[in-house]
């Protein structure tokens, strides 16, 4: 299915992934927080975000993650659904996501899913 936007959504391929974009990308606190959620919540559609982070900001976010190769998003009618590419993560750097996760899931996020539990 095409993409909602005028352009097409970005995905690296697994031989253009680089750990320091992606580091990069996992320094922010809030994209941290998605990508812990993601982990445990595969495939969760970008409305199951709100109201921890704004639509605009979770835009941004999401975009980040998506082309430093952290996350996967595709349309199904009108949502937009993101995964963790954890599999591709692995591939090319072993266990870096289960760090990232674990290290992720033990510190205090103020989104980190208080405000999802209930979505």
């Amino acid at each position: 299915m095409a993409s909602r936007t005028s352009s097409p959504l970005i995905h690296p391929d697994l031989d253009d992934f680089d750990l320091f974009k992606i580091m990069s990308a996992l320094a922010d606190p809030t994209r941290l927080a998605i990508v812990v959620t993601l982990a445990s919540k595969p495939g969760l559609a970008c409305k199951g975000f709100y109201p921890a982070v704004g639509k605009s900001a979770l835009t941004r976010h999401l975009r980040i993650l998506r082309e430093a190769g952290l996350i996967q998003q595709h349309d199904v009618g009108t949502l937009r659904v993101n995964a963790l590419r954890k599999d591709d993560l692995d591939q090319r750097f072993p266990h870096l996501m289960d760090l990232v996760i674990n290290e992720g899931a033990d510190a205090d996020h103020p989104i980190l899913l208080a405000d999802l539990e209930s979505a």
